[in-house]
């Protein structure tokens, strides 16, 4: 019977994807730009909205794609699996976004900041920095989740509270303002900066690339209007869905054949039916076969030795123990009674 094991092959990259961060101050389209996932041609968008502003947005009402309100932060890691592992996946949800990032982050910081004020009794106590690091270790699962095990094009929003605060400020961590950056830019392919220009008498959402893992991206690359097809666009073709020569997922891997032979319970009872010990044949093994333990004999081996003691003892074992006329040394099968070598 054989077994089945992933085939490594199987996990070579097969479509396009693409994971980004957008950043800005409110009002410059973060929310807007994560629901072009529903025009990238990638399935059905499923958009986690912790700010609870998604039923401004055309088509949210599941007429374009599903916008999912957070109510509580402890309910999106459950929203997450049951939309990558639960009975969400009927819904044949292709790409993913969370806004925000910042929000759900906000929220569940302040339950910490709270817990350490109610136990010091200080109004202005702030968490040390090992409670902040955890923190981030704990929240960044839902970044996790949705950017490496989903396995899909994903866009994250996150907010710049001010201008240059970032590069002015720093928290005991050592790290720029805002916490949440801090993990986020690990998870993400492209992270960009959104902001609103106004050129002549018209405005225009500009989308600068500040962080990126892929030469299609430069720092520094401004994106006019931008949609996540855009950005998709730039990332070229690459891998198709399917490939010429499709290579299965699982490897059969076949039993070890159970090799022809006497096993070491003949062995065993053999011996047993000589008179002779465990011990006995054990140190039987160690002289002519040099194996320290009987269970590493192979079938060869203890053929080797079946025949030796049949050599020695003929037919005493058979159906009854040694007797008088068929004495057993007290050195085991190899020795004689005059201590010569057999």
């Amino acid at each position: 019977m054989a077994t089945q094991r992933i085939n490594p092959l199987s996990r070579r990259p097969r479509k396009r994807r693409l994971v980004m961060a957008v950043r800005g101050a409110a009002g410059t389209g973060k929310s807007v730009f994560a629901a072009t996932l529903a025009d990238a041609g990638l399935g059905r968008l499923c958009f986690f909205d912790t700010e609870r502003k998604a039923r401004l947005l055309p088509g949210s009402d599941g007429t374009k794609f599903d916008a999912i309100e957070v109510e509580h932060p402890d309910e999106l890691p459950a929203f997450i699996d049951w939309a990558l592992e639960g009975e969400g996946r009927a819904q044949g949800y292709g790409c993913y976004a969370l806004d925000s990032w910042a929000m759900y982050f906000a929220r569940k910081h302040r339950e910490t900041l709270q817990a350490v004020r109610r136990r010091t009794g200080d109004p202005l106590a702030q968490p040390p920095a090992e409670a902040l690091a955890a923190d981030q270790m704990i929240l960044q699962e839902v970044l996790r989740r949705l950017c490496i095990d989903s396995g899909a094009c994903v866009v994250i929003t996150d907010q710049i509270p001010a201008r240059g605060k970032e590069e002015r400020e720093e928290n005991e961590l050592g790290r720029v303002l805002p916490m949440t950056a801090s993990g986020l830019e690990y998870f993400v392919d492209v992270m960009v900066e959104l902001d609103v220009r106004l050129e002549g008498f018209e405005q225009v959402r500009v989308a600068r690339v500040v962080k990126s893992n892929s030469p299609a991206f430069p720092i520094g690359l401004e994106v006019r209007n931008p949609t996540f097809a855009d950005f998709l666009a730039r990332l070229g073709e690459g891998p198709q869905p399917e490939d010429a020569d499709p290579v299965p997922e699982v490897i059969e891997v076949p039993e070890p054949e159970v090799p022809a032979g006497p096993t070491l319970e003949v062995l065993l009872e053999r011996a047993a039916a000589f008179g002779l010990s465990r011990a006995d044949l054990l140190i039987a093994a160690r002289h002519y076969c040099g194996a320290t333990e009987l269970e590493r004999l192979t079938s060869a081996q203890i053929d080797d030795l079946l025949q030796r003691m049949q050599a020695r003892y003929g037919n005493a074992g058979d159906g009854a123990p040694a007797t008088a006329s068929t004495p057993v040394p007290a050195g085991g099968p190899g020795r004689r009674r005059n201590g010569k070598q057999g």
